[in-house]
C-alpha cells in the first residue's frame, strides 16, 4: 500500500497524504487533483477502491511509429506524466514491423471514443504518404497534435525541434575540429525532418552538397552502418547523423572498416536518447528539448478538447548541442 501510494504520488506531483484522501475519499482535495490520482492509478495498473470504479477518465490515443528507438519510450513517458495529471488516461499505440498499422489503430482509437490523438512519429512526416487517415480525424473535428512534422493543408497544431538550428550546430562543432568533408546521414528520401536537415546542411555547406555526402537509410542501426559505410566511400571525417539510432550504427561501420572513433571518424546523433552517455564512446548528439514539446503537445491537446484557439502553425524548439566523446580533431596527414 505504501509503495501505490509513493508511486501515484510521484507520478501525480502530489503528496502521499493527498493520494490517500482521495483513495479513501475524504475532502480536502480539488476535482483537477482527484481525477489526476485516479488516472494516475488506471495508468500505473492500480486497481481503483470499489467506490472509486466507472469513473474512468477520457482516452488520449499516443502514436508512436516504435518503441525499440530509446527517445519514443522517453517521449511517452513525458507526454503520459503530463495527461496523467490533468486526468487523461493515455492509450499507448506502437507501431511493429507487420503489426498493426497506423490506419488501423486509428480505427480503433475511434472505436473506443478518444477524445484526443497526439502522433510522435509516423506516416505523416512521409511526404509521399497516404494521409487519408489524418483527414478523417479532421473533418470529425478531433483534437491533434503531431510532433516534428505538419501536414500541408490540415491545420493541426505542431511542435517540432528546428532542424535548421539542429544541423548548424553539428556542422559548426565537427567545422570548429578542422573537418572539411562532413556527410549527412538521413532518413528515407520522403521523411519531412530528413529533408529539412538536408536543406540545412547544403546551407551550412554554403549552398551546395557534394551528391556522395548525403546517404539515406532506415532509422535504424543497420540502415545508418550502411549509410556510413558509403559516407566513409566518399572521404567523410566527420558524419552528422538523423538519430542516435543511425549513429550508433556509423561508430560500428567505421569500426568494421579498422577506424577509430573520433581519431578517425567523428560522429553527431541527433535526439540525445537515454543511454547515450553509456555508449563507447559516449555519443556526441543534439538534444531534442523532449520535456518542453510533449508537454506543449499536451497543452496544446486539452486546449483543442477545452474549445480554446491555439495556434495553428508549427512550433520550433531551440535544439541542443551535447559534444561528449564521439567528436576529436580531425586528424592530419
Amino acid at each position: 500500500m505504501t509503495q501505490r501510494l509513493a508511486q501515484v504520488a510521484e507520478k501525480v506531483g502530489v503528496s502521499k497524504a493527498t493520494v490517500s484522501r482521495v483513495l479513501n475519499g475524504k475532502p480536502g482535495v480539488s476535482e483537477d487533483t482527484r481525477q489526476a490520482v485516479l488516472t494516475a492509478l488506471d495508468v500505473l495498473g492500480y486497481e481503483r477502491p470499489t467506490q472509486l470504479r466507472g469513473e474512468r477518465g477520457k482516452l488520449i490515443g499516443l502514436v508512436l511509429p516504435e518503441l525499440s528507438n530509446p527517445i519514443f519510450p522517453a517521449f511517452a513517458e513525458v507526454v503520459g506524466g503530463a495527461l496523467a495529471q490533468r486526468g487523461l488516461t493515455p492509450v499507448l499505440c506502437s507501431q511493429t514491423p507487420g503489426g498493426i498499422q497506423e490506419t488501423d489503430y486509428i480505427d480503433l482509437l475511434l472505436q473506443q471514443q478518444v477524445s484526443g490523438v497526439v502522433f510522435a512519429g509516423g506516416l505523416y512526416a512521409q511526404a509521399d504518404a497516404p494521409h487519408g487517415h489524418y483527414r478523417l480525424l479532421h473533418e470529425r473535428g478531433m483534437p491533434v497534435v503531431l510532433v516534428n512534422a505538419a501536414i500541408p493543408g490540415l491545420d493541426f497544431p505542431c511542435v517540432s525541434t528546428d532542424d535548421a538550428v539542429a544541423v548548424e550546430q553539428a556542422w559548426r562543432h565537427l567545422r570548429s575540429l578542422g573537418h572539411e568533408r562532413i556527410g549527412l546521414a538521413l532518413g528515407p528520401a520522403d521523411h519531412v525532418p530528413s529533408l529539412r536537415k538536408l536543406e540545412a546542411g547544403r546551407a551550412a555547406a554554403g549552398g551546395e552538397l557534394e551528391e556522395g555526402l548525403v546517404a539515406r537509410g532506415l532509422y535504424s542501426m543497420e540502415g545508418g552502418q550502411s549509410a556510413a559505410f558509403r559516407l566513409l566511400d566518399a572521404g567523410a571525417t566527420g558524419i552528422v547523423c538523423a538519430s542516435d539510432i543511425i549513429a550508433l550504427g556509423a561508430v560500428r561501420a567505421a569500426r568494421r572498416r579498422g577506424l577509430s572513433v573520433p581519431e578517425d571518424v567523428s560522429v553527431v546523433g541527433y535526439d540525445d536518447s537515454p543511454l547515450m552517455t553509456v555508449t563507447a564512446p559516449a555519443l556526441s548528439t543534439i538534444r531534442q528539448p523532449i520535456d518542453a514539446m510533449g508537454r506543449a503537445a499536451v497543452e496544446l491537446l486539452t486546449a483543442q478538447m477545452e474549445g480554446k484557439e491555439v495556434v495553428r502553425d508549427e512550433i520550433l524548439f531551440e535544439p541542443e548541442l551535447v559534444v561528449r566523446a564521439s567528436t576529436g580533431p580531425v586528424r592530419r596527414v
